[in-house]
């Protein structure tokens, strides 16, 4: 069974940690049916470079391991090479819709970066600190949060990686 938390005490600890961390963010208040990312951009008007996806993934063997990554909508995650070689695990895969929600309290469509457990690894991709701007989910699939990338340089759970994910075969990179 789900451990999923009531969207509003995820929001409620979304913006308590943006507020600790002192850095200015705009929390946008969507259409549920549009949460996934390139529903989302279509319907906002936003770009697939504008906005960025938190990915959980998982160890496939026990005891399970897991990490969060951050990749903009136009890249797609290096499981197999990057992040492999930053979890120091052999085989891994995309978390399940449960295995996430039990870990961080959230649906997909809506995982934050900033109310995940703290002994979460949060790896970053590096593309994501040239943007201006950067939509992240907001919590639940009610809002995004849009911030400047500069955020992930005061998390000190943040690790910002290179070459974490490649740009997307259907995208402009």
């Amino acid at each position: 069974m789900s451990q999923q938390q009531p969207e509003n005490d995820i929001a409620a600890r979304v913006e308590a940690e943006l507020t600790a961390l002192g850095i200015e963010y705009q929390v946008l208040h969507i259409d549920p049916a549009y949460a996934d990312t390139a529903a989302f951009c279509q319907m906002y008007g936003y770009r697939p470079q504008e906005s960025a996806n938190t990915i959980i993934v998982a160890s496939r063997r026990q005891p399970r391991q897991f990490c969060a990554c951050v990749v903009l909508a136009n890249t797609r995650i290096d499981v197999n090479h990057a992040v492999r070689r930053l979890m120091g695990i052999r085989r891994l895969s995309f978390a399940s819709a449960e295995d996430t929600a039990s870990l961080t309290g959230m649906e997909i469509g809506g995982v934050t970066p900033f109310a995940l457990p703290k002994a979460l690894p949060l790896f970053v991709d590096s593309r994501l600190m040239t943007a201006e701007f950067v939509i992240l989910g907001g919590g639940g699939r009610s809002t995004k949060i849009k911030v400047a990338p500069d955020v992930f340089q005061r998390m000190t759970q943040a690790t910002v990686v290179e070459g974490l994910a490649m740009p997307h075969p259907a995208t402009d990179g």
